[in-house]
């Protein structure tokens, strides 16, 4: 293979990576509203609060793919119930939980803003309208 064979090969490589993470992850059609919202009235007001503001952050189409993907890794990674390091070994079993969370409050922190929190605002008082 010739070096211009291998560069085109390499640049068609990297723009399908490109589009890839540029596509659509998430949008309000995939997301279960009636089982978000069963978990999180369960949890409380208080817990369901950053996790609407995660979740629109999530959909806001102003948020980049990468942000995106990041945040629904790590919140995967978060919720499911086999882990790399076992939660029942003290301390080290949550060392990695707390690598997931510290990386979805990096993302959080960069790309929140104040029309993602309102929404939020707005979706916490439809779901908890007793609790303001």
């Amino acid at each position: 293979m010739n070096n211009r064979s291998a560069r085109q090969d390499s640049a068609k490589a990297s723009r399908a990576a490109q589009s890839t993470v540029e596509a659509e992850l998430i949008d309000s059609q995939v997301v279960d509203e009636n089982l978000l919202k069963r978990l999180l009235r369960r949890a409380g007001r208080s817990i369901a609060a950053p996790a609407l503001e995660a979740l629109e952050m999530m959909l806001d189409a102003s948020t980049p793919a990468p942000a995106r993907l990041t945040m629904m890794a790590a919140l995967s990674y978060l919720l499911m119930p086999a882990d790399l390091i076992p939660d029942v070994l003290p301390v080290a079993g949550f060392s990695d939980d707390l690598v997931a969370l510290t990386a979805m409050m990096g993302i959080w922190n960069q790309h929140i803003t104040p029309d993602i929190r309102e929404k939020a605002r707005r979706r916490l008082d439809r779901w908890f309208p007793y609790g303001r």
